[in-house]
């Protein structure tokens, strides 16, 4: 019983502490949120000292994601917004903008006075009316821990003949949100869902403007936790679920959409996360999947190569069912595709890490031996084609019957990587990808998290928890004072390094973690701070 007793004790004095701690957190976490605003209209005043437009042909954008690319309306040209970065350390969001010549191949920076302020994870559309118009709505700011999030609810235009930023002050319009979905219906944007204060919406808004030239598009809106497709009529105002045919793709989120030629819908990548225990894992992808909007169909987008000349056809030498069914075999098509195979590229970055990046080659037409004879119109054997790697957040469009993807990210392990590289893909040959930007590795900066705030507070938080259930018994002192059961840390041996005391006591300090951070915390996070606790006991001998 005074075993029991006293494991109670302990067990009520970590509580307690954890108690303290999130409070803590809590007044930091309000501090940091009221500090948002302050640090936005930071940026306002910084931008409303540039009195002129300044134009600069630069190199490609900064690695990020989440930010937009849009196609000019009147010109081969891109239109590049926004965006966020995180190092391992910090978060950066970005304002700044971007046009690309998809003739010259060249990148031009905007710095265009009065701006909206940073932002990631917004909608834009353009409109040809006035010479062209980009319209931007919401969006995220972070704080630089990545910890706070101010959502947007502004809505701007860039005007793209006169390149002049414009904030419209429409009454009534939707409240704040990150990772909607808006697109144009003659006069109205039509926005839906989206994220505010980690709640998931699901209403649809209208922005009406007198100043949105017409253009018919439905919005078609990707339900990535159950794979299914749904339509709103903006005549009927009325939802209705699809079920379209064919090969749909995998359940996934972060993919990236754009509208293709033939009034086909183009889909690209995402992930899809699997939550095992303790453990978070995401399955990255980079196929595309293209979606017929009159047929209702989806079918994946399989690159033909320089293969267009091959054609394969089977004649069998065998008569009866076999020899019929051997002639029944004469391909519509290409060919039969086998499995995609996968190459693996290893990227060194400048701080020594090790990049490996696996691609994925379609597979060659299949040769199937029968017993028959095979004739091939085949020319040149074409070399493996190379396909941008798996990711999720990139940025997409297409223009000139052309799908661009701009960046993205991928994690391998605890590391994020943010990227910069740049493809195309020729719709109406589908033949392969063309590398327009290749990944510098000289821009994957990391930093490890020995060297975040992250790490410095949970070495915080692992001084107090190491100290917490010392506290909870020494609050039950006068109780406990004749218990012969008192938890002692282990001592240090002569001539031990912290790293020879934290695995010999590992068990320990990964008991008194789990008592003080709770039954829900993460094994990984539970590691992570026991190895603190561990390295703040030992430098105090």
């Amino acid at each position: 019983m005074v075993k029991k007793g006293k494991k109670e004790k302990k067990v009520k004095g970590a509580e307690k502490t954890a108690a303290k701690m999130e409070k803590k957190v809590s007044k930091r976490s309000k501090r940091e949120e009221e500090d948002l605003e302050a640090l936005i209209a930071e940026f306002q005043n910084l931008d409303a000292k540039k009195t002129q437009v300044v134009e600069t042909t630069c190199p490609p954008p900064s690695p990020r994601l989440s930010a937009s690319l849009s196609a000019h309306p009147e010109k081969d040209e891109l239109i590049l917004f926004g965006g966020e970065f995180f190092n391992g350390k910090k978060t950066y969001l970005y304002n700044d903008l971007f046009f690309y010549n998809i003739k010259k191949n060249s990148w031009v920076k905007s710095d265009i006075p009065n701006p909206p302020p940073p932002r990631c994870s917004h909608q834009a559309v353009v409109v040809p009316q006035g010479g062209g118009q980009l319209w931007v709505f919401g969006g995220e700011f972070a704080s630089p821990n990545g910890e706070q999030f101010y959502h947007y609810k502004d809505l701007w235009v860039l005007h793209l003949a006169t390149h002049t930023w414009e904030n419209i002050k429409a009454p009534g319009g939707p409240p704040g949100r990150s990772g909607h979905r808006m697109v144009l219906s003659k006069k109205q944007l039509l926005v839906f869902g989206g994220f505010h204060e980690n709640t998931s919406l699901q209403d649809a808004e209208v922005l009406e403007s007198r100043q949105i030239a017409a253009n018919h598009l439905l919005s078609k809106a990707e339900d990535t936790l159950q794979s299914a497709l749904v339509e709103f009529s903006p005549h009927k105002w009325s939802w209705s679920r699809l079920n379209p045919s064919g090969n749909k793709p995998p359940p996934r989120s972060g993919f990236s959409v754009a509208v293709g030629p033939a009034g086909r819908a183009l889909l690209f990548g995402g992930v899809c996360d699997e939550e095992e225990e303790e453990t978070l894992e995401g399955d990255f992808y980079n196929d595309l999947y293209l979606y017929d909007m009159v047929k209702n169909r989806w079918f994946p987008g399989l690159l033909r190569g320089n293969k267009s000349g091959k054609k394969k056809r089977r004649r069998g030498k065998k008569g009866g069912a076999e020899g019929q069914g051997a002639e029944k075999e004469e391909e519509e098509e290409e060919g039969a595709p086998q499995g995609p195979t996968e190459v693996v590229k290893e990227i060194v970055t400048e701080d020594g890490t090790v990049i490996t990046i696996k691609e994925v080659i379609p597979g060659a037409q299949e040769e199937e031996e029968e017993e028959g004879e095979e004739e091939e119109e085949d020319d040149d054997a074409s070399a493996p084609l190379v396909e941008p790697c798996a990711r999720s957040s990139a940025m997409a469009t297409a223009r000139q019957g052309k799908l661009f993807l701009y960046g993205g990210m991928f994690e391998v392990g605890d590391r994020q990587f943010t990227l910069n590289d740049f493809y195309s893909l020729d719709l109406n040959k589908m033949d392969q990808w063309e590398v327009l930007v290749e990944m510098d590795p000289k821009t994957q900066e990391w930093l490890e998290e020995s060297e975040s705030e992250e790490d410095e507070e949970e070495e915080e938080e692992a001084a107090k928890g190491a100290e917490g259930v010392e506290e909870g018994e020494e609050e039950s002192e006068e109780e406990s004072e004749d218990e012969e059961d008192e938890v002692e840390h282990p001592a240090v041996q002569e001539g031990e390094t912290v790293m020879d005391y934290q695995s010999r006591t590992e068990q320990h300090w990964i008991g008194l973690a789990r008592a003080n951070m709770g039954p829900d915390a993460k094994e990984k996070k539970v590691a992570k701070v026991a190895l603190a606790m561990a390295k703040v006991f030992f430098e105090d001998q």
